[in-house]
This record gives structure tokens, sequence and C-alpha cells, in this order.
């Protein structure tokens, strides 16, 4: 069972002359007032007697006072602190008759419910390093947001490059016409010469024949004229005929090739090869712009994986408060920044801290909510209930709102005369402790 105030009295303490209150044992209690009556006194009252000296007013006796300060506060587990005269002296009953002080009072007593102003006017990154540090994740959540940060700086540039190779490769000029590879113009002049070189050999073919023929000619006249040199000459022109014959069929059957098509080919393989490297380009584009699709889909399920872990991490902590993590090194509540939140859901974040701090102490102390309209304060009031807890706050205002209203340095409420300091403080600290 978390520990809560359950009775304060205070003289002399600041701008307070004589104040008993009793705060609900849950939920929130107001004390109102106007300005300079000892609203925060009432607070800086209950901080200096559970706190210690670092919590000790820098003027803490009252101003004209005869009598020095002295104040009791009672809480629910039954100890009762008091602190009286010039020092202060401090003085912890325990109902179980051990010996205590302030080392007691820090077991259960949480600084930040002193304070809460401390954490409330913190940096968000003080904030988010307080709510890490209570949870015991903080390196492990910082590593899982670097990463995350890396993958999803990583996906980005590589979304943006695909993007631009998809729309590059878009914009490509594409030849379908065009063959698959480049075409060689080395290796179509090669076919070129070959068949130049085989119609070289047919044209000294039908030369030789040509020849012959002018032989067999010769050998005609030749053989008219010689008639006498007819039977070595007969010999010969047969020998001739024959060879004629021979080479007459053999050029008969031969068949000039054309370079037509070669030479077109020849004059085309610029341009050609052209297409062919346009389309080999846009084809490597295009797998340039698939891949980098590919990994910007690998690097998002990682991206996704990784928020996911940094999820179970922090669902798996015990937060203080569902809802309630660390984005970017900042706190965030429901999704919202510290600046984005309502008032109400920064107390209730605020003082969820502060219980989960030190689950003994079940209350925070809240000064000037006159920030806070009604409905924030019914709805933090309502948290509060819920959950147990107790908050003393002091608001700039003497409505209904208020429990408690402060004038002149005593409870307003309170229908007996007021007495002196002197013979005030017997009786009054006696009355209710």
């Amino acid at each position: 069972m978390s520990v809560k105030i359950t009775a304060l009295q205070a003289e002399n303490v600041k701008r307070i002359k004589a104040v008993q209150i009793e705060p609900a044992p849950t939920g929130l209690t107001i004390v109102g007032g106007n300005n300079n009556q000892g609203k925060t006194s009432v607070l800086d009252a209950i901080a200096w007697a559970l706190g210690g000296e670092k919590y000790r007013p820098a003027a803490a006796a009252r101003e004209g006072a005869v009598s020095p300060p002295h104040l009791k506060v009672a809480l629910s587990n039954g100890i009762v602190v008091e602190r009286k005269g010039k020092n202060g002296s401090l003085t912890v009953t325990d109902p179980t008759g051990k010996r205590a002080g302030q080392t007691l009072l820090n077991e259960f007593v949480e600084q930040l419910a002193l304070d809460l102003p401390r954490f409330l006017n913190a940096s968000d990154k003080e904030k988010a390093d307080t709510l890490l540090k209570i949870i015991g994740v903080g390196e492990e959540l910082t590593q899982l947001d670097q990463r995350i940060k890396a993958l999803y700086d990583k996906r980005t540039a590589v979304g943006q490059i695909a993007a631009q190779k998809k729309a590059y490769a878009d914009e490509m000029q594409e030849y379908p016409d065009a063959p698959a590879q480049p075409v060689s113009a080395l290796d179509l002049i090669r076919r070129q010469q070959d068949i130049l070189a085989r119609n070289g050999e047919n044209q000294r073919k039908r030369a030789r024949a040509a020849e012959l023929d002018h032989l067999v000619q010769t050998l005609q006249q030749k053989v008219a004229a010689l008639a006498g040199q007819l039977s070595a000459a007969q010999e010969e022109y047969d020998d001739a005929l024959r060879d004629l014959d021979t080479a007459r069929k053999s050029a008969a059957d031969l068949e000039d090739e054309s370079t037509a098509e070669i030479e077109a080919a020849l004059a085309d393989v610029e341009e050609t090869n052209r297409k062919v490297r346009a389309n080999m380009d846009k084809a490597r584009a295009q797998d340039d712009a698939q891949a980098l699709a590919a990994q910007y889909g690998d690097l998002a399920a990682q991206l996704t994986e990784a928020r996911r872990k940094r999820t179970d991490l922090l669902n798996g902590a015990g937060l203080p408060l569902p809802g309630l993590g660390v984005e970017d090194g900042v706190l965030t509540y429901q999704g919202r920044r510290w600046n984005d939140m309502s008032g109400s859901d920064q107390l209730r974040v605020a003082t969820a801290i502060v219980r989960k701090l030190n689950p003994a102490c079940g209350f925070v102390l809240l000064d000037k909510l006159e920030q806070m309209d009604l409905q924030t304060l019914q709805e933090f009031g309502a948290w509060l209930q819920q959950e147990g807890l107790q908050a003393i706050a002091t608001r700039v205002s003497t409505g209904g709102e208020c429990q408690i209203i402060i004038e002149d340095g005593r409870v307003a409420e309170s229908a007996e005369p007021a007495p002196t300091a002197q013979q005030a403080a017997p009786s009054f600290l006696g009355g209710l402790f």
C-alpha cells in the first residue's frame, strides 16, 4: 500500500500563521485562495517536513512571528513527522517503536513528488531519460532507434534512386527490330573479302577459259596453214580441245555471289549498333530499377520488424502508464509529445512516473494549477482516484473547485477566533495528532 498524507498542521512557516488540513486520501485536494495568502507555503511546509533540509525555505520563519516554525505531517502508514524550532529539528515517530529519521522517510518519499515542477519544466530529453531510466531499457531502445533511423534513411535513399532509375528507363528509346547483340563491322568486312576472293577466282577461271579459247582459234588457223604439221598439231589440238571443254563446263556452272547485303549492313552498322546499345542500356536500367525496388521492399520489411521490436520492448518494460513511450529520444503519451498533450495528460504522465520511481510514494505536490480549466482538473482528479493516488495542489481561486481556502495564512473555514502564535502552538499542533 502506497503512503499518503493524512494530515498537516503548520505554524509560522513562510506566510502560514496557523493551518490545519486533512487532504482527501485519494484524488485531488486543491488549496485555493488569492495571491500572497499562504497557499504555496502549505506545499513548502509539507516538502520541508518530508524532504529534509534541501527543501527548507530560504526564509522559513513567518515575518513578524514570535515563535519559530513548527509543523507536523501524519502519514497513512502511521508515521508522524515533526519539525520545529529555528533549525527545524526533525522528529520521526514510528508506530512500531523503531528509531526513525530522514533515512526512513526517504524509503517512501519520492523527491519528484515534493518537487513535481522539476519534472514538468524539464526538457523533452530529460523527461524521456527519466522514463527510460526507471524502466531500464534506455540503451537497448537507443540502439533500436538508431537502427530504425538508419533503415529509414537507407530505404528513403534507395526509393528515390529506384524511382529515378525507373523514370530514366521509361524515357529511354527502344528499337524492337534491332538485333540482340552489336554487329561486328570486322566480321562483315571479312565475309565481304571472302566473297570477293571467290569472285576473283571465278574471274581468273573465266580469263583462263578465254585464253584457251583464243589458243584454240590460233591453233585452228595454224592447223589450216600447217597441214603438214597436222599429226603433231592434231594431238596438241585434241588436248587443247579437251581442256577447253573442261574449262567451259567449269565456267558455265560458276555463279557470282552478291555483296549487296553485306555492303548495306556495313553502311548501317553504326546505326544498328547504336540501337543495340540503346536497347542494352534500357534493359540494364530496368534491371537496376527492379533490383532497387526489391531492395526497398526488403528495407521496408526490416524497418517494420525493428519498429515491432521497439514496440515490444517498451510494452514489456513495465511502463508507468499505458500509451507512454519514447520516440526519437522524446517522451510521448498516446502518440503526442509533451507540448501537444493536454494539461490533464501532462499531470497524469508526471504523477505516474513519480509512482513508478517509488511505488511506495502515493502522493504528489502541485503548485499553481490556475492554468488548468475546471474540466482538466476534473479529469485529473478522476484519474487520481481511479489509480488510488493523492495530489495536493494550489490554485489562485476561491471557487467551488477548491476544497481548502487559505486567507492571510489560515484556513478560511475556521470559525474560531485566531489565537496568537504563542497561544496556538501547544493546542493547535497537539489537537490533530
